[in-house]
């Protein structure tokens, strides 16, 4: 398995995925992905069916990384996957599933169910990646005897999932950026609370892309970059993507009974991390009919994919939303896509998001590459906050089944592509308790909160606000390692 950059650098040159690994951005600023995707076959399918959410992800993260030892790969994946670690689930009988389904009822002569994804330790579907990249990152550290200081921005669950997942870890500090009061009050308890000394947090006095953009700045200072040993476990870290591949397949085959059946996947995404790993899932060969794309009022990601036009928000057309882990105007992981898209050409990526930061976006609408969207099986929606409520609000009434903000665009939006006799499975992202303000307007009650966090709200919360400024950034981190 070789890994390339979508702007074509190093073209030629051997890139292992232990290489990429403690990694985020290639040298050109492009973001890696095999040279080839690895297929899947029917043989294959069946034989994994009946296999413990541990050694599924064991045999599929195998085909990506044959730079790690069999025997060592295996252990970090029975490791990272146990009941114990994804037990806040509703059902605890369904603890040892990891991502159990729970099937609504049928709409339109489809099935439609959720794949819960929010039952580890921050309740949110971040979880099932983070706890992975953990292990993998100690793992790596110690084999080479090194350090690794991560810097990572949040708009809400990928903070306190990396920071849950790296506190206590040999050989790594956290540096986490996140808007200053633009996250709910749990998100930010979650990892404020935390006192571990080798976590800290950074609170910009700024949106999201403000974070975004000085992760991205100091990726790209090389220099500083080395001096300080930075990584990175935000979604465009190849590792994360890959361990999110695992659960499509986890829950077509909780959906299905043959190979012969289809399914479609909805996705509630802003960054297109979540929804590219369905992308990678269906281009391995998984029976996927649909991928859906469900973003909230910022809703770069459905513009694209209804008009073929790509516009990043400025921040004063970015809102604050009651879904604000999608409160994203530029998608770092649509690259990946583009660059299947336009059959895998380097430069013409390099051109397109070169155009993202000259002219804010790009426009493939008159071209042959944006047909081919329908191809790669992907459609969209929007939902509002009007929708996200009533949408909660059915959802408990309808199927007694509280779901959060983001679940409930996910649910909105996959209601207007069903097709009959194709089951959908919408992704959930995070248990209700993450986003009580809104529960509480839609079902006038309290959301349901796991014993583990009662109370953290009134935890002493240890943080620095910072302005947004590279620069201030990188002294930062400058001053602690």
């Amino acid at each position: 398995m070789n890994y390339i950059s979508t702007r074509g650098a190093g073209i030629g040159e051997r890139h292992t995925f232990s290489d990429i690994l403690l990694g985020g951005l290639a040298k050109d600023g492009g973001l890696y992905l095999p040279a080839e995707y690895p297929r899947v076959t029917a043989q294959e399918l069946d034989a994994w069916r009946s296999l413990s959410y541990a050694d599924l992800a064991y045999e599929i993260l195998r085909k990506f990384s044959d730079d790690i030892p069999e025997e060592d790969l295996r252990s970090l994946t029975r490791r990272t996957y146990t009941a114990s670690t994804y037990s806040n689930v509703r059902d605890h009988e369904s603890a040892s599933q990891i991502t159990p389904i729970k099937t609504l009822g049928v709409e339109n002569g489809t099935t439609l169910s959720l794949l819960e994804l929010s039952n580890g330790p921050t309740l949110a579907f971040k979880d099932m990646a983070m706890q992975l990249l953990g292990n993998l990152f100690e793992y790596t550290l110690a084999k080479h005897g090194e350090t690794l200081n991560i810097l990572g921005a949040t708009s809400g669950d990928t903070g306190s999932a990396a920071e849950y997942a790296m506190r206590g870890k040999q050989g790594v500090r956290v540096f986490m950026l996140s808007p200053h009061q633009k996250m709910s009050a749990f998100q930010t308890a979650q990892m404020f609370s935390l006192q571990d000394p080798n976590i800290y947090n950074l609170a910009v006095a700024g949106n999201f892309d403000n974070c975004q953009d000085i992760v991205k700045a100091v990726s790209n200072d090389h220099a500083f970059k080395a001096a300080n040993k930075i990584g990175t476990v935000n979604s465009i870290n190849w590792a994360r993507v890959v361990a999110q591949v695992v659960y499509y397949f986890k829950g077509y085959f909780a959906a299905t009974k043959s190979n012969a059946e289809c399914v479609s996947f909805t996705v509630p995404s802003g960054n297109f991390g979540n929804v590219c790993a369905g992308h990678i899932a269906r281009m391995m060969g998984l029976p996927i009919e649909q991928l859906v794309v469900a973003t909230n009022e910022n809703d770069v990601l459905d513009e694209f994919f209804r008009t073929g036009v790509y516009r990043v928000r400025t921040a004063a057309e970015t809102y604050h939303t009651t879904s604000p882990s999608m409160d994203i105007s530029k998608a770092s992981n649509f690259e990946r896509f583009v660059f299947d898209l336009l059959g895998r050409d380097p430069t013409r990526v390099l051109q397109l998001f070169h155009d993202v930061e000259e002219k804010g976006g790009f426009d493939l609408a008159a071209s042959g590459d944006y047909a081919r969207v329908k191809e790669f099986g992907f459609v969209s929606g929007r939902s509002s906050h009007a929708d996200r409520v009533e949408t909660i609000r059915d959802a408990f009434n309808r199927y007694n089944t509280m779901i959060d903000t983001h679940t409930a665009d996910g649910l909105k939006v996959a209601r207007e592509h069903l097709k009959p006799g194709i089951p959908m499975i919408v992704l959930e992202t995070a248990q209700p308790i993450k986003f009580g303000e809104t529960i509480r307007e839609a079902l006038q009650r309290e959301p349901e909160r796991p014993a583990a966090f009662i109370g953290m709200e009134e935890l002493p919360q240890k943080f620095d606000i910072v302005s947004a400024d590279a620069g201030v950034v990188k002294a930062y981190i400058a001053e602690r390692v």
